[in-house]
């Protein structure tokens, strides 16, 4: 990882932490240990396992990942999304910074007419928004989805370009036990979100309606990497 993408993540990091506290998410105390965690994995060289998110809702457990997507849908009106239903196209991949989304552990997923869509489980860091609006000139509609969602799709995009990180612990399988567990419904594959007819934001949900949101939080961030499909 380059040092500008290092510095991303550890600023992505620290203002994800900031924001948890300031809408309630998380105690102060708690962010202190994640933090001290975070520092461990960054010095041991394991950016897919630095995050702060991760460390929260798996290492610790003191928060649950569904409850921050129920609230930014609650408090931001975004969407929720299933990467697993879209294949970016061609004018996405090329160029795509992988290490940066692995930073900012956000992803471009699909684009319509100026609208670019981006899905994020770090939507609540303003560093990461910032990033993602100077990278692209048109709008942008954020969607939000897992930790795991991110690393899926950015393990599909590795494979089906062959691209490969600078830094080869991108790539590597992390430990733990392979996934289980209930997967959040999200849209139907092969539909899109909605296009505003304005703005950046998509379409606030009914009144009264919420997406469904997964029952638990003990899925890990980060399942096995899938092996490479033969062409």
């Amino acid at each position: 990882m380059s040092p500008e993408n290092r510095s991303l993540l550890m600023r992505a990091n620290r203002l994800l932490g900031t924001a948890l506290v300031e809408h309630n998410l998380v105690k102060v105390e708690d962010l202190e240990k994640a933090n001290e965690r975070l520092l461990e994995l960054i010095a041991s060289n394991q950016p897919r396992q630095a995050t702060v998110l991760g460390v929260l809702a798996y290492e610790i457990k003191v928060i649950r990942e569904e409850d921050i997507l129920q609230h930014i849908v609650e408090t931001e009106g975004l969407g929720l999304v299933d990467l697993k239903a879209y294949d970016p196209p061609d004018e996405i991949k090329k160029g795509l910074d992988l290490d940066a989304c692995w930073a900012t552990w956000s992803v471009p997923f699909d684009l319509e007419e100026d609208f670019m869509f981006v899905a994020s489980a770090y939507y609540l860091s303003p560093a990461v928004r910032t990033y993602w609006e100077k990278r692209f000139n048109g709008p942008l509609l954020w969607y939000g989805t897992t930790l795991e969602g991110i690393a899926e799709q950015l393990d599909r995009i590795s494979d089906s370009s062959g691209y490969r990180a600078a830094d080869p612990t991108l790539r590597e399988p992390t430990a733990g036990p392979a996934s289980t567990g209930s997967r959040p419904p999200m849209p139907t594959p092969g539909s899109r979100p909605p296009i505003p007819t304005s703005g950046t934001r998509p379409p606030m949900p009914t009144s009264g309606t919420r997406p469904p949101i997964p029952a638990s939080g003990t899925r890990p961030p980060f399942p096995p990497v899938a092996e490479k499909r033969s062409a």
